[in-house]
């Protein structure tokens, strides 16, 4: 695993601690995110995960997991599309963490986001969700997909659903989603990405 491609996908990056703020707006609302090295895509809401929350499949009501929330995109913006929904994210990154928290506080969705630190499931292992959602960590490796993949199965509720977005190697992706899940779906696409759900029957 070369450190230059995974560097995000680590506890503690090792690049400059530069911050600086962006902001975009994603499915009718207006976001902003305090951002810096050491961080996937720190200089723009990375186009797969614009792509993914615009076709993302989100619940009226009940428990979302943000897995590798990074600087926390996802999470934030479906707590302010549906303030119903209470939403965990989950983070192995520290510096990522930090931003998230600020973040959170930024886009005024303290009351129902949680972040929390740690490495895929592991800090929710006793929880059930109504949707898993990611846009997974490609460059740390397919065994952390899978493992991704995988996991979702045991977190969520029945009539649950994991939904993904992935452009290179996306047909493994969807093979492996059908595999584990007995079924998966297209729902969206754009820009070379596609968006997956697989649902827990």
């Amino acid at each position: 695993m070369r450190d230059k491609a995974n560097h995000y996908y680590s506890e503690k990056p090792r690049s400059r601690y530069e911050r600086w703020l962006i902001s975009d707006y994603i499915r009718g609302v207006s976001v902003e995110f305090v951002v810096s090295p050491g961080v996937f895509s720190k200089s723009r809401v990375d186009p797969g995960t614009k792509i993914l929350l615009e076709h993302a499949h989100i619940p009226d009501d009940g428990l979302v997991l943000d897995v590798g929330a990074g600087y926390g995109v996802i999470g934030i913006v479906i707590a302010k599309v549906n303030p119903k929904l209470k939403v965990y994210m989950v983070e192995i990154n520290k510096r990522a963490i930090e931003l998230a928290l600020e973040n959170i506080k930024r886009n005024n969705v303290e009351d129902r986001v949680i972040v929390l630190h740690g490495n895929l499931y592991e800090p929710v292992k006793n929880m059930k969700f109504n949707l898993v959602i990611s846009n997974p960590p490609y460059s740390a490796g397919m065994k952390v997909v899978e493992s991704l993949i995988r996991g979702a199965y045991d977190i969520l509720l029945e009539g649950g659903s994991l939904q993904v977005v992935a452009r290179k190697g996306s047909e493994s992706v969807k093979k492996l989603m059908r595999n584990v899940f007995s079924n998966v779906e297209v729902i969206g696409r754009g820009s070379g990405y596609k968006v997956f759900k697989s649902t827990r029957q």
